[in-house]
């Protein structure tokens, strides 16, 4: 397995249009993409404008697939304005 944490900063003002885009991306990447095993959304009220993504996929080359989708290019466009910050991290090992 190959888990990507993802750590968005999205501007307040505008989550409520940005969670449907995130939640439309991660259902197309669970529904269609064989190597896509988890693809978790996360909030918390405390942190507004934060945005937690925990994805497992089967590998490094399943995530460069993702990255490769028609549904991820046009939500990565959808939503650049709309980012003030973001951090991805990958993990190689994954233990169950």
């Amino acid at each position: 397995m190959f888990a990507v944490i993802v750590t968005f900063e999205v501007d307040p003002g505008r989550l409520a249009e940005f969670l449907p885009l995130m939640n439309s991306n991660a259902q197309a990447s669970l529904d269609g993409e064989t190597g896509c095993h988890r693809f978790d959304v996360c909030t918390d009220a405390a942190r507004p404008g934060e945005v937690f993504l925990y994805e497992l996929y089967a590998d490094d080359e399943a995530f460069d697939a993702h990255r490769e989708t028609a549904h991820f290019k046009a939500f990565d466009t959808a939503v650049g304005g709309m980012v003030l910050r973001k951090d991805v991290r990958t993990y190689a090992e994954v233990r169950t």
